[in-house]
């Protein structure tokens, strides 16, 4: 059997700007070879078993030679495995995407090449710099800076690029950057030509530094920048003030520790990354099967008999889907039961599997949920819980009192995470993120004691998805900051960006 090799651009940092042809190509890989340009966040895109292998260059040190890499594409295709090659931003602008499909198609290997959006282009927009500007230029270059400009034979036609009529955008250019900037002025650029560097570009780490030619070189060494950074000289540059809009947010360059279990995680991470957040990635729960996993699965084979079905989470609802599409039966197994949802998330993820939910309380909380059922429900119902095995018992005694007949049958239960690095991820944090009472309590066990946790979270900002875990964690001691009424990620985030402007 024949392998396959994707060459991919992975973009210039944020995943967000990753295409759906590349992101399809990495769930579906054997083999993952990427550079040190890629982010962690594209890079986990990758499923769980596929055979994931740095080759990329950190610090000056390069992980394999060329040549080797190459050998290693060839190789695994044809073992006949699909095999991803991700580069950053885009495979054939000075990524050396060309050579590799040149091998590729000498040892006979089919391939396909999967563009990125080239950090060229991307890392200005991020810094609210157009690369082109009726105002200001009829054209741009992008050209590489890696080259050394004092050198006797250059391949860089400087005199064309000192061109006061277009951009210039120069790539791996931080090593050269005082002599690109000399001789661009010695070619008959203006010394007060604007120009820009931006490290990082589209990353929450984004750093832009502006000046001229004749400042930029000692800025950029003033301010510590490095690489990845583009060097873009221009007109256009003059238009950052009015056009920034990437790192004028509070959230910006915030890092957000997040401690829901990690199939959670990675989605509010994502929309962490697009309001200019790093995430950091701290599960302090995982999910697992319930102890009596025969009682879920007997409520799962009888949901016709219930005249409502309730779901607090959305892991309540895929843990009842497993089940079903184990009996190789689909959401008709609800037959005429009702389905109630208490959030959002869990009402949308509940439509996804095609259930449509017949009741989502205002508020996203027990007590809310348990009133406007019992406007509905006939009396002595039958009622099927099914939830976390953790769960409060005040959704089933608030019905139970009321005459419903309730089955509270577990259909998972949260075990508390371990991990080695959790104290100094919740030292590197900004924020803190609580979305439920068991991540509360979660964090707590990742230290020695109840003392050293509360120590590692003064002087950070905390927040709260509602009432129930707010309350968890000021009855731990935490100091909470902000609590988001309505359940959701979307609204921490709002509510964290909210806290954060009113402290500016």
């Amino acid at each position: 059997m024949a392998g396959f090799v994707s060459l991919i651009g992975a973009g210039p940092g944020d995943p967000g700007l990753l295409t759906l042809h590349a992101a399809r190509a990495l769930r579906e890989a054997d083999v993952l070879l990427y550079d040190a340009l890629a982010s962690d966040a594209v890079i986990a895109l990758a499923a769980p078993n596929c055979e994931r292998t740095f080759v990329g260059k950190r610090g000056g040190n390069h992980a394999m030679p060329q040549e080797q890499i190459e050998a290693l594409m060839v190789a695994h295709a044809r073992q006949g495995k699909r095999v991803v090659r991700l580069k950053g931003g885009d495979p054939l602008v000075f990524g050396r995407g060309g050579e590799e499909a040149q091998r590729l198609h000498a040892a006979g290997i089919p391939f396909e090449i999967v563009p990125g959006i080239s950090s060229a282009i991307a890392a200005p927009a991020y810094a609210g710099i157009p690369v082109t500007h009726r105002d200001c230029n009829v054209a741009f270059t992008v050209a590489t800076g890696h080259e050394d400009p004092t050198k006797a034979e250059n391949t860089l036609d400087w005199a064309k690029l000192a061109d006061p009529h277009r951009t210039l955008v120069l790539l791996m250019a931080m090593g050269n950057l005082a002599e690109i900037a000399t001789r661009l002025r010695d070619n008959g650029l203006a010394a007060e030509t604007p120009a820009a560097v931006i490290e990082n570009g589209t990353r929450p780490s984004q750093r832009t530094v502006t000046g001229s030619l004749a400042t930029i070189a000692e800025r950029a060494k003033s301010a510590g920048l490095g690489a990845p950074a583009i060097f873009i000289v221009g007109e256009v540059v003059r238009l950052r003030e009015e056009l920034r809009w990437f790192d004028r947010s509070p959230l910006f360059g915030k890092r957000l520790l997040l401690t829901r279990p990690v199939e959670q995680g990675e989605e509010f991470a994502a929309r962490a990354l697009a309001r200019g957040i790093e995430p950091i990635l701290a599960p302090t729960i995982e999910i697992e099967p319930p102890d009596d996993p025969m009682a879920a699965n007997d409520a799962v084979e009888s949901l016709d008999g219930y005249a409502w079905v309730l779901f607090t989470s959305r892991n309540g609802v895929d843990a009842c889907f497993a089940r079903l599409h184990a009996l190789d039966r689909d959401a008709r197994a609800f037959g005429h039961a009702r389905v109630a949802a208490i959030g959002a998330k869990s009402a949308q993820r509940l439509a996804e599997y095609g259930v449509r939910a017949d009741l989502v309380p205002k508020k996203y909380i027990a007590e809310e949920l348990a009133a406007e059922l019992l406007h509905r429900a006939r009396a002595a119902s039958r009622i099927l819980l099914y939830r976390a095995q953790e769960g409060r018992d005040v959704l089933p005694t608030l019905l139970a009192a009321e005459g419903l007949q309730v089955d509270d049958v577990a259909a998972y239960r949260t075990r508390f995470a371990r991990d080695p690095d959790f104290s100094a991820k919740a030292a590197r944090a900004d924020l803190i993120a609580f979305t439920s009472a068991s991540t509360v309590r979660g964090y707590i066990e990742q230290f020695p004691d109840t003392k050293a946790a509360l120590e590692s979270a003064q002087g950070k900002t905390i927040g709260a998805i509602g009432p129930i875990a707010a309350d968890e964690a000021r009855a731990l001691g935490f100091q909470v900051d902000l609590v988001a009424d309505v359940a959701t990620t979307e609204a921490l985030l709002d509510v964290f960006e909210t806290h954060l402007t009113a402290k500016q």
